[in-house]
């Protein structure tokens, strides 16, 4: 039904409404979200500075549809795997790990080494695929794992081929962590947009070597990063720059299967 004076939203004012129900389960996946080992119903019920009967009924329904579970040892409630199922329902995110899991599982066989495919959401690195090596000795980054945006190569790469007023977004919204400039970031951007890809020491472990490489839509833009995080094994039969050309080729790939046309690398640049 149209008013005479034009909606709320022609006249660019918002209506809030309310849904106290909801807003409750929300906080506490959110709360949760954050909890490696869980928190136990009063612990929740103080976070959130609610009584332990508003806490008790919404989780009862969580348990209940699935998306928290309880520990049987220790009482504690856990967000289970259901939100990240979910969030592989959405198109996108289907199409590209329908995509790009055939062509991984190959890249790990071919360069003895582990691969993962990140992805960027709500300002940090979403893990949303990954395959092990077949080798004895492995590293891995565990599926659904949430990294900080600016100690990650895939977000570098990622950002690194957005446009700069997407960029622009990630430095007013998501804060640097201690020790890091922004002009220092946005100069290494700047060269890892000129190379192609980025090879650099893990922000996390000594001794790992990340090679990352984005991977591009048909619009252009970088959705998302194919990283092998690197080991140096003795005997190994494939050389580094060989992982690196590999890695190269399938995120080359994979951005073809999306319509997209992968950046020029410059293989010699580091």
């Amino acid at each position: 039904m149209h008013t005479q004076g034009g909606s709320d939203l022609e006249k660019g004012t918002r209506k809030t409404y309310k849904a106290p129900a909801l807003e409750k389960g929300l906080d506490i996946i959110e709360l949760l979200a954050g909890q490696d080992t869980g928190l136990s119903q009063s612990e929740i019920a103080r976070a959130l500075e609610r009584s332990v009967g508003e806490i008790f009924r919404m989780l009862t329904v969580l348990q209940d549809r699935g998306y928290v579970a309880q520990d049987p040892q220790s009482d504690r409630y856990v967000l289970t795997t259901f939100l990240f199922e979910i969030a592989h329902r959405i198109p996108k995110i289907r199409r590209l790990t329908a995509f790009a899991g055939p062509i991984m599982r190959t890249l790990v066989k071919v360069i003895n080494q582990s691969v993962h495919l990140a992805i960027v959401g709500d300002g940090s690195i979403l893990v949303v695929g990954q395959v092990d090596s077949p080798g004895n000795n492995t590293m891995a980054v565990r599926l659904g794992a949430r990294i900080d945006l600016w100690q990650a190569s895939s977000g570098r790469v990622i950002l690194a081929h957005l446009p700069p007023d997407e960029i622009d977004a990630f430095f007013a919204g998501v804060p640097l962590p201690k020790g890091m400039s922004e002009r220092k970031i946005r100069s290494e951007l700047k060269r890892i947009r000129q190379v192609g890809y980025e090879v650099r020491d893990s922000f996390v472990i000594r001794g790992i070597i990340n090679i990352s490489v984005p991977v591009i839509d048909h619009s252009g833009r970088a959705i998302a990063a194919l990283t092998v995080p690197h080991i140096e094994r003795y005997f190994d039969r494939i050389t580094f720059d060989d992982c690196r050309t590999e890695l190269i080729k399938t995120a080359a790939a994979l951005t073809k299967s999306l319509g997209g046309t992968p950046p020029s690398t410059d293989a010699a640049a580091d």
